[in-house]
């Protein structure tokens, strides 16, 4: 007969780790007679990180005594105590291999169903000292698993624990963990998960994407983890381009036109995709840099369109210095921001130089004829700066059903309301609402941090639903470090003390080369230092929230990462680079 051991509540607290300070709920302590269970939690107990262990869905975590045991003996340690895992329930019974996903149980007064297994993050390293343990729960398919609270009520320590209902599909906790986490995930497994009412909507998600990512025949990476999916690279590495032609677009913006050396034909490239460059003014001097490919797919040449920047060294240089026959170093196309094949109105929205993937697509729809409602709006400084202009009115002059509207936020006298520009200002959601954009639409932004901010947040609160609105920012990625203070952060840097004698690690986004050294155990480690932007969770190859761009060079795992990421990328909390290596950061 099942059991209730321990009831285990605990408030956050910060602690200390690695020089920074972490907000967590991972400490619990047991407590003595009967406590209220509520909707999203125990009294007197709390979430750290409500966005990751909180919520409806997650309220109570339950975990098993024989895993504890388990774990004592594996791990060599004596001194495990009821709520080291973090668990608000001890419980004997209730294996993760029987229990299945939309049981209900009955303890005491109150009335649970099981939901979800346990995302584990890095703070059960922190509280086990064992930095790996997030990887070894899923790994040894023991990860325990999440109580939703259908009838609240008292539970206390001795409880008898009731089975009164069994979940549709009969899929237990350890299938489901090992359906998410673990290669292979068999495309009828994952229906029958889907088919589960109880399963909470985050793994659902999940696992719709690897259901899409079965049905697309992409079998690399792990779709319910990664970053969007998009196909594999055309090539690995860098190819020589020569630059064909130099166009001045604007006053601050240049076209280049690439040819590949070899001959060869380029790859295909989806409309709003990327490619990183390596430019090499000097032989002392390497810098690499993304930039969206601003035209349609062309068998022959790729078309980057740069920005000038005052402190920029990599658009000084091409403005200034780049000549018509030399030679750059090109990565293959990659990226997510791309044109969906949908017959919904397409609304394209951006800023400054952000145009150029949103350009590109306007290509893409032109050349296919699309006859459904396209919607060219953008915002540039005045008539000067306004790069694309009489190739974005060509373009919207070959849809059946067009619409522009472009602003200029400081309109020089010379340019004309009317002819040259709509309206004097920006583009906001207020402005969306007097054109009468159509809210049903694909809506893709790019542009400057506080123009994508904003207009994701107008459309939000327009109503439109976030899966239809697609974003790309130039420059680094938000960071994502789950319960670590926000704060301001310095621009990239070289790390402090002396550099490496390892391979050269180049960030592209941020700018940034580095030589590897043996105090880092990682390349996310090595990206900290030098404050590059990173997303991470568990940080040892689980989760995938680091998962980035690979553009060039290998690397060496450890751990081994439970699914290997999408060809191309890399997880960065756990490789090491075996040569000089090229990372979309």
């Amino acid at each position: 007969m099942a059991r209730l051991l321990s009831v285990n509540v605990g408030l956050p607290r910060d602690v200390a780790w690695q020089g920074r300070t972490v907000h967590t709920g991972i400490w619990k302590a047991q407590v003595k007679g009967p406590r209220r269970v509520r909707q999203l939690n125990i009294d007197g107990d709390g979430q750290g990180d409500t966005a990751g262990h909180g919520g409806e869905h997650r309220a109570v975590f339950v975990y098993q005594d024989e895993s504890y045991r388990y774990w004592q003996e594996h791990l060599g340690r004596s001194n495990l105590v009821h709520g080291q895992f973090g668990e608000n329930f001890t419980v004997e019974g209730l294996a993760d291999t029987n229990v299945c996903i939309g049981d209900r149980y009955r303890i005491g007064s109150a009335l649970f169903e099981v939901t979800q297994p346990r995302v584990t993050c890095y703070r059960l390293g922190i509280r086990m000292e064992e930095p790996d343990m997030a990887a070894l729960l899923v790994r040894h398919g023991r990860p325990g698993f999440y109580f939703r609270v259908i009838e609240e009520g008292d539970v206390e320590t001795g409880d008898e624990i009731t089975q009164i209902a069994v979940g549709p599909e009969r899929m237990s906790v350890f299938e489901i963990n090992a359906l998410l986490y673990m290669p292979p995930h068999p495309p009828e497994r994952l229906e029958r998960a889907l088919r589960i009412p109880a399963l909470s909507r985050g793994w659902q998600r999940s696992f719709e994407a690897l259901l899409e990512q079965q049905k697309d025949n992409k079998t690399a990476g792990n779709a319910g983890l990664g970053p969007s999916a998009s196909p594999a690279p055309a090539w690995r590495g860098f190819r020589s381009f020569r630059v064909a032609r130099k166009i001045a677009e604007s006053g601050n913006v240049t076209s280049l036109i690439l040819e590949p050396v070899d001959g060869r034909p380029v790859a295909d490239a989806l409309p709003g995709q990327f490619v990183v460059i390596r430019l090499e003014p000097s032989a002392a001097q390497a810098m690499t840099r993304s930039y969206s490919l601003s035209s349609g797919a062309d068998a022959a040449s790729y078309r980057i369109s740069i920005k000038r920047e005052p402190h920029g060294a990599a658009s000084l240089y091409v403005a200034d210095e780049l000549k018509t026959g030399d030679v750059i170093a090109l990565g293959a196309p990659r990226g997510s921001f791309t044109l969906r094949p949908d017959a919904r109105p397409v609304v394209l929205l951006s800023a400054g130089i952000g145009v150029t993937p949103v350009l590109a697509m306007l290509h893409a729809l032109a050349a296919q004829g699309a006859m459904q409602d396209v919607w060219w709006l953008h915002g540039t400084r005045n008539g000067r700066e306004h790069s694309f202009a009489a190739e974005a009115r060509g373009l919207l002059a070959r849809l059946a059903h067009h619409h522009s509207h472009v602003c200029y936020s400081v309109p020089d006298p010379a340019d004309r309301p009317g002819l040259d520009f709509d309206t004097a200002g920006h583009l906001d959601r207020r402005l969306l609402e007097q054109l009468e954009v159509p809210r049903d639409g694909d809506f893709y932004l790019c542009g400057p941090a506080a123009f994508m901010s904003d207009l994701t947040a107008g459309l939000a609160a327009l109503g439109v639903p976030p899966d239809r609105i697609h974003t790309e920012l130039f420059g680094s990625k938000p960071s994502l470090t789950p319960g670590i203070a926000a704060a301001p952060k310095p621009r990239a840097h070289m790390p402090a003390g002396a550099t490496g004698p390892g391979p050269m690690v180049s960030f592209a986004r941020s700018g940034l080369n580095v030589r590897w050294g043996p105090s880092y155990a990682s390349l996310l480690e090595l990206a900290e230092a030098c404050d590059v932007p990173v997303r991470w969770s568990c940080r040892t190859g689980v989760c995938h929230n680091c998962e980035s761009g690979l553009i060039a060079g290998t690397v060496d795992y450890a751990p081994d990462p439970l699914d290997p990421p999408a060809d191309g990328n890399v997880l960065i909390c756990c490789a090491r680079p075996r040569n000089d290596v090229v990372i979309d950061l």
